[in-house]
């Protein structure tokens, strides 16, 4: 093992999937989809992981070989290139069984390769990874950005293993006792640290070294993005509300409770850093709510009294119920734009079964005081409840119609509800049997996979109307009549664009198609 004379070569990223799905969002997406329109999201934990490896003196190489639109052979390539010691990935349910070939190829190629994998996935099914491939380490939980410099500290210092990894028995490498181990049939084959810490401290993490992570590569393919080139930020893990049954970020890698945010300061330090250096239009916090109270009203000072409000746009995700009128005031002065809230479904029994803590009136009061602050909502909604009924379905689209109509909302994400490995609704779809299939690749939002009184036509075909809900006259001129400058004309077309490939996404005529290793 190499010592900090000589360190570790470390490569993070993620190898190319390929299918005629689309592309696939595995980074930065709390459930996993493809989409037919290009985008690219920008992976915040594991570009935090890069950087500071980088800080505590590791060789990093970013390889994200989906954003790159590289193919297998080319990602191939480029990592015997590089030649690494460590190679760091993240992983979620719909493609595990193809990460799962790609670790046991990569140990033919690479046979003294140390593979670690990370993710929701990988906490929610540990011995699940070990079992279906030659994997060297897994990191649980979501503060992989820590905990993967604290593994190869201790592989090179041998200082103390902190909780979240998990190692097999026969692995010689590792000498300190377990926290826990697994055994089969009387013997000890896996073994853990304990469980994953959510005790570190955000405000102790690098400004993300966007050189090194490749920012160009998200800077521009992002719905979420109306000035170009933009970049994400996180500024807390993840969300502060943090109950709701379908997230699997909420019930694995960031559980309830875990709930930490940077300082204000801290946030605006690097939006600075980033609008100095790399003359970004505009920002996306992806962080799952973004602040709210205080913090948030600090926040939008410091960027009103420094001016850069003037420099950069913000955007964020918030709920619908968090804030008041004088705080979308604010925000609107301090040039926030894009906010995105989980509406989800327009009947308080859905609301109310998925623990959103969320009232059906508050949703078209929320996004009313957010559009007369100045911002452009959007909404994101699924289809497909097991408890619902076609009018029910037909009350949420009618209610996203209401609001594009009184022009109280601008965009709208329309998605199949899926029923993730390790949230409580995937639990609870286990114990009622509603689930119309256990194999992971199904998991990809591309059809139900839950029973429900809607047959799967009327799912995907309710799911196009409610992104055709904005195709109304009022709307269309709104929209034409805002229009001051060329990225407006330029946002307008990539939007127009988008919606033509969601409504192929989720096309009635791909039920069936889609054979089971696509």
């Amino acid at each position: 093992m190499n010592s900090t004379k000589n360190p570790l070569r470390v490569a993070i990223g993620y190898p190319p999937i390929l299918s005629d799905k689309g592309v696939a969002l595995l980074s930065q997406n709390r459930q996993f989809q493809y989409f037919n329109a290009k985008t690219y999201i920008y992976p915040m934990v594991p570009a935090y992981a890069a950087s500071n490896l980088k800080k505590h003196g590791y060789k990093v190489k970013w390889m994200d070989g989906i954003a790159a639109e590289q193919t297998h052979k080319e990602w191939l390539k480029e990592l015997k290139a590089w030649k690494p010691d460590v190679l760091m990935v993240e992983t979620k349910s719909p493609i595990v069984k193809k990460h799962w070939e790609i670790i046991n190829d990569l140990k033919k190629v690479f046979p003294k390769l140390i593979t670690v994998w990370v993710g929701d996935h990988v906490t929610f099914a540990p011995e699940e990874m070990f079992d279906n491939s030659k994997v060297d380490y897994l990191i649980t939980g979501g503060d992989y950005d820590f905990v993967i410099v604290n593994l190869l500290d201790y592989l090179t210092k041998k200082t103390k293993l902190e909780g979240g990894v998990w190692w097999r028995a026969s692995d010689k490498r590792i000498k300190q006792k377990p926290f826990a181990t697994i055994k089969r049939k009387g013997k000890i084959v896996y073994a853990n640290s304990g469980k994953p810490s959510v005790a570190h401290n955000l405000n102790e993490l690098p400004f993300i070294d966007r050189d090194l992570t490749k920012w160009e590569l998200y800077s521009v393919y992002n719905g979420n993005y109306k000035y170009t080139p933009a970049t994400y930020m996180y500024s807390g893990r993840d969300c502060w509300w943090n109950r709701c049954t379908f997230c699997v970020w909420d019930h694995t890698i960031n559980p309830i409770g875990s709930y930490r945010r940077f300082t204000p300061q801290r946030l605006f330090d690097e939006v600075k850093h980033v609008v100095d250096k790399y003359h970004v239009k505009e920002i996306f916090d992806d962080a799952g709510t973004f602040m709210i109270g205080k913090p948030l009203i600090d926040f939008c000072n410091l960027l009103i009294d420094s001016g850069y409000n003037k420099k950069v746009v913000f955007s964020c995700n918030m709920r619908l119920n968090a804030l008041r009128q004088e705080h979308y005031d604010l925000m609107g002065k301090a040039n926030f734009r894009f906010i995105l809230y989980g509406m989800e479904s327009a009947n308080q029994k859905t609301l109310d079964h998925l623990d959103k803590g969320l009232k059906v009136k508050q949703i078209e009061e929320g996004v009313r005081m957010a559009k007369k602050g100045g911002l452009d909502p959007h909404l994101t909604i699924m289809m497909g409840y097991p408890w619902e009924t076609y009018k029910d379905a037909k009350r949420t689209v009618a209610l996203a119609k209401k609001c594009f109509e009184k022009g109280y909302v601008d965009t709208l994400q329309a998605t199949v509800v899926i029923p993730y490995p390790g949230t409580p609704l995937w639990k609870e779809c286990k114990e009622k049997g509603w689930l119309l299939s256990e194999n992971y690749e199904d998991y990809d939002m591309r059809k139900p996979i839950m029973k429900s009184p809607l047959t799967e036509k009327q799912v995907m075909e309710l799911t196009q109307e409610l992104y055709k809900s904005f195709l109304n006259p009022k709307f269309i001129w709104r929209k034409i009549r805002e229009i001051k400058r060329i990225d407006d004309i330029k946002f307008l077309f990539m939007a127009g664009w988008r919606f033509l490939g969601h409504l192929t996404d989720f096309s009635p005529k791909q039920l069936g198609q889609h054979g089971e290793n696509d």
